[in-house]
């Protein structure tokens, strides 16, 4: 039994649903109603509600369990405004409901894994965007893995652990691979946001600054500007400049 529900039901439901966990192959618990209270365990995967319960102000109890999927389970008419994942009618078999249950619980577990908080923006990984409020920009697979590196670290990163950690190479070559993708990636934010803050230059490497690091200095590009160096061989070296 691999997912844990929270059920918050009646005592006819509950008794019920007890009786055929072996079948639904979920561990169960239960919402103590007598002391209107639960301690919020981090390995629940889902929440089930009763609709025969509604009405016993459960609301604020599964509003503190926070970012777990909820099945609603309709039997009567809902009169209080419920926000739930997904929901089924009862009557049901046996089969629709473990199917209903691991199926939100397998797709929350996607939107999940798929989406990225970052300050004010969502990242997108599956759709490639990156979105604030009703806005977005689009970006490449590689500009993703980039602002998810940068995010996830509590320091900032050399371009050298860049490549190997995105591009897989070794420590010995010398490219402008990484200086490209922020320059293109940081002129999109701009034109988009004008945000000039998203990634910044700290300790001669490149951060997402967010809550939880603590920085002694943190030099903020004023503005980026492209300037074409030269051009050996067919490729284009680029170089960002940092203005006074």
């Amino acid at each position: 039994m691999n997912s844990k529900l929270l059920i918050f039901g009646s005592k006819n439901f509950n008794s019920s649903i007890y009786e055929v966990r072996e079948f639904l192959n979920f561990s169960l618990c239960f919402f103590d109603f007598s002391s209107k209270s639960y301690l919020i365990d981090s390995s629940i995967s889902a929440i089930i509600v009763d609709s025969e319960v509604l009405d016993l102000d459960i609301l604020g109890a599964i509003k503190k369990i926070n970012n777990k999927p909820v099945l609603f389970l309709e039997t009567s008419a809902v009169k209080k405004k419920f926000n739930y994942n997904d929901k089924i009618l009862l009557p049901t078999s046996l089969y629709d409901l473990a199917n209903k249950i691991s199926r939100i619980i397998t797709t929350f577990k996607f939107s999940i894994n798929s989406s990225l908080k970052i300050k004010q923006y969502i990242l997108d990984k599956n759709e490639k965007k990156l979105i604030k409020e009703s806005n977005y920009i689009s970006i490449t697979e590689r500009e993703v893995q980039l602002i998810e590196l940068l995010f996830n670290e509590k320091k900032s990163l050399t371009k050298k652990y860049i490549l190997k950690k995105i591009w897989n190479y070794s420590d010995n070559v010398d490219t402008h691979t990484v200086e490209t993708h922020i320059y293109r990636l940081r002129k999109k934010i701009y034109a988009k946001f004008n945000d000039e803050k998203f990634i910044i230059n700290f300790d001669k490497g490149y951060i997402i600054w967010k809550i939880g690091i603590k920085l002694k200095k943190i030099y903020f590009l004023k503005s980026i500007e492209k300037e074409w160096l030269s051009q050996k061989k067919g490729k284009v070296v680029l170089r960002e400049k940092k203005l006074t």
